[in-house]
């Protein structure tokens, strides 16, 4: 195995769809999120994260954990898996696509646009739970 990929995830979801970005350059959406930088915590990485990605602020004492999933790695070499920790939680402002990223919508479980395999597994999960359509 070439090793673990630590991202966290923002899962938001409006009218049972969930939020999902698109990157400059990238062919899958993925759900907003990223990597930790050193020394941050689950709730620093998912709040600079946000912040980064969709220009809102998300409230710390909302933040509650969803789940973590695991998956092979979107255009890494094949055994490099990537561990999304999934957090759900409010905010304040208008969300906005910001810094890499160039669109933002929201899919129910029968997109038919490419997702980040971790991502597909995060959909199935809510609609097993009846969160999304």
């Amino acid at each position: 195995m070439n090793g673990h990929i630590d991202k966290l995830a923002f899962i938001f979801i409006k009218d049972r769809k969930i939020l999902v970005t698109l990157s400059k350059g990238k062919d899958a959406w993925y759900i907003p999120g990223g990597k930790r930088e050193s020394g941050e915590s689950d709730h620093e990485t998912l709040i600079r994260e946000v912040k980064e990605e969709l220009t809102v602020d998300l409230r710390e004492e909302t933040i509650k954990y969803y789940g973590t999933f695991e998956a092979q790695a979107h255009g890494k070499p094949k055994g490099t898996i990537v561990r999304m920790t999934c957090f759900t939680g409010n905010f304040k402002g208008e969300l906005k696509p910001a810094a890499e990223i160039e669109k933002i919508d929201f899919f129910n479980s029968s997109t038919k646009e490419p997702l980040s395999p971790v991502d597909y597994l995060i959909f199935d999960d809510l609609k097993a739970k009846g969160i999304i359509n």
